[in-house]
């Protein structure tokens, strides 16, 4: 089932117009150290996994002293290469498939074993020791298992239905950026 949503061209739109939308209610909102006005500033992406199109990070730059706002993104998952509906699924994809499946889809991907093995390393010790899952992961009843991460977390959140899936996207947003504090998100 979650193959479907990597080959699903309405899914990339509707992630595009999220992002567009979470893009302009930071600009909307000012710099968040200063409050003044935001300018486009998107800067040059070369994502993996995902269209061709999306080759820009929405980002802006404040008028006054320059800081760079990056707003949170359903697309991107901070620096890494491969877009997050990627990174998310096929990782999950690793506790519940066949070794021959996750195979094809990596090579389809163009996915380096070594990437899902670092993936599976950021999943399980950095992604749980950052602040953002301290304080967010105290929202689940039944708690969320940190060892079938992301898996459980598709679970908990129903990823069987598109909108669910972006309610997943949505909540990983705060990680996806640095420039906007955590406590204007969570």
């Amino acid at each position: 089932m979650y193959q479907s949503y990597l080959a699903d061209e309405k899914l990339w739109v509707f992630l595009e117009k999220v992002d567009a939308e979470l893009a302009q209610k930071a600009q909307q909102e000012g710099c968040c150290r200063c409050g003044d006005k935001l300018y486009w500033d998107s800067y040059p992406r070369k994502p993996r996994g995902g269209p061709a199109g999306w080759d820009k990070r929405y980002s802006f730059t404040c008028a006054e002293k320059r800081h760079r706002v990056t707003p949170p993104s359903v697309r991107f998952l901070g620096p890494k290469v491969y877009v997050t509906v990627v990174v998310v699924l096929i990782s999950a994809m690793r506790h519940g498939l066949k070794a021959q499946r996750v195979h094809a889809l990596r090579e389809s991907l163009s996915i380096d074993r070594r990437t899902l093995e670092h993936w599976r390393t950021w999943w399980l010790e950095r992604f749980v020791q950052s602040a953002f899952w301290k304080a967010a992961r105290a929202r689940f009843m039944p708690l969320i298992c940190e060892k079938t991460l992301p898996l459980s977390l598709c679970e908990a959140f129903g990823v069987d239905r598109r909108d669910r899936l972006l309610d997943l996207l949505k909540f990983l947003s705060p990680i996806t950026t640095r420039s906007v504090p955590l406590d204007r998100m969570i």
